[in-house]
């Protein structure tokens, strides 16, 4: 296993979106402890507050984010992995993303007890 990890929760609950390829990205986007937007020529993929979000948009709702103290170094390896599989071996659901400088971890938050405690005998540290 890679060395153990510290993880941050991120405040508030976010919300994985779906548009369309084409479609700009909305205002309603804004800000927050975490915003990601990934298009492909598939979809407009939105990471955001999840109070943010209108209702008739498509969406997974109340992820909670645990956030990977890096800066990780692109020659590390194994980091995900090394997250991924004890969440895996609890049934815990992720969605993951990853930045320039580290990784984060999105779990729904009625597992979030769980996840923690799955990271945690893994050896990993929530701070």
């Amino acid at each position: 296993m890679p060395r153990a990890l510290t993880l941050t929760l991120l405040p508030g609950h976010l919300a994985a979106c779906r548009l369309g390829p084409d479609e700009p990205v909305p205002a309603w986007a804004g800000d927050g402890p975490l915003l990601s937007i990934t298009r492909t020529e598939h979809e407009l993929s939105i990471v955001c507050a999840a109070e943010r979000v209108p209702a008739e948009v498509r969406c997974e709702r109340g992820f909670r984010c645990l956030e990977v103290r890096g800066p990780l170094a692109f020659a590390e390896t194994g980091i995900l992995a090394s997250l991924v599989t004890p969440l895996a071996e609890a049934g815990i659901s992720i969605f993951a993303l990853s930045t320039y400088d580290t990784d984060y971890l999105l779990v729904p938050a009625a597992d979030l007890d769980r996840a923690l405690a799955a990271l945690a005998t893994a050896g990993h540290r929530v701070a």
